[in-house]
């Protein structure tokens, strides 16, 4: 008799011990994780630059990890802040996974580091599916891009923790109906806090870096009621495993070295 297995789920355990491990490692030395999702374009490497620069002002102890399927553009945006940052370039790989993550930040994450920015490749497809082993999970979408994105994409707003609305200086100019997008985010999360930013005029810069700090402090999270990413289609039938078994050889990286890299960051066998 045949018995048809869908091995995407077994890709997407692994990764989710993976995470469990990475995450119980950086809580160890006292560092949170932030994984900022988003489609291209929503300006979340601006606001990224922008809050790893008052953290700066501020002397908090940050970094940045920032991975695209090509050139190190961000990396270099956001080092303009002062913080350790570091590229990572998938190779055409649509997300990160958690063991990609550990590999690179083994040796490299600064011994001081208490907050620690990823930001995933531009998609609200593939990355959502995929724990990073985050403390906080940030959902980003700017007023152009149209008040049913969540409800196009639930698996993205659906498990966040905090939604951020971007380039909010365009609001009246893009039409954008808050009411509408507000609705549509409580539809697929309920209770989940929705923060409003422009990284051009400086509204609500700061709000992200509170946020985590808080969380940083033992507050606790919005906990969402889709705590757990649902499995990724990317057109592959039953039985085919879609192994990204990269571990920490997979993706190139550039550092952006305005840091002192201390240590070793070890997350345990298997991870």
């Amino acid at each position: 008799m045949c018995r048809t297995v869908d091995l995407r789920q077994a890709v997407l355990a692994r990764n989710d011990d993976s995470a469990r491990r990475l995450r119980a490692a950086l809580a160890e030395r006292g560092t949170v994780a932030v994984n900022l999702l988003s489609s291209p374009g929503s300006g979340k490497t601006a606001l990224l630059e922008a809050e790893l620069t008052l953290a700066r002002r501020r002397g908090v102890a940050v970094a940045a990890l920032t991975a695209d399927l090509a050139t190190e553009n961000d990396a270099r945006r956001l080092a303009r802040s002062g913080a350790p940052v570091k590229q990572v370039l998938t190779d055409g790989l649509c997300h990160l996974e958690a063991r990609m993550l550990a590999g690179h930040l083994d040796g490299w994450l600064p011994a001081e580091c208490r907050l620690l920015f990823v930001e995933n490749v531009g998609n609200l497809v593939c990355p959502a599916s995929y724990d990073l082993g985050e403390t906080l999970r940030v959902v980003l979408a700017s007023v152009t891009e149209g008040e049913d994105k969540p409800l196009k994409y639930p698996t993205a707003f659906g498990p966040a923790n905090l939604v951020l609305v971007t380039k909010a200086d365009l609001a009246a100019a893009a039409e954008f109906d808050e009411a509408a997008f507000l609705a549509n985010v409580q539809r697929v999360n309920p209770g989940v806090p929705v923060l409003h930013t422009s990284a051009r005029t400086g509204a609500g810069v700061g709000a992200l870096l509170d946020r985590a700090l808080a969380v940083l402090d033992g507050d606790e999270p919005h906990r969402p009621v889709m705590s757990a990413p649902a499995p990724h289609e990317h057109g592959h039938e039953h039985g085919h495993e879609h192994e990204h078994d990269h571990g920490h050889e997979h993706g190139r990286e550039h550092e952006h070295d305005h840091g002192h890299h201390q240590g070793h960051f070890a997350v345990g066998e298997g991870a």
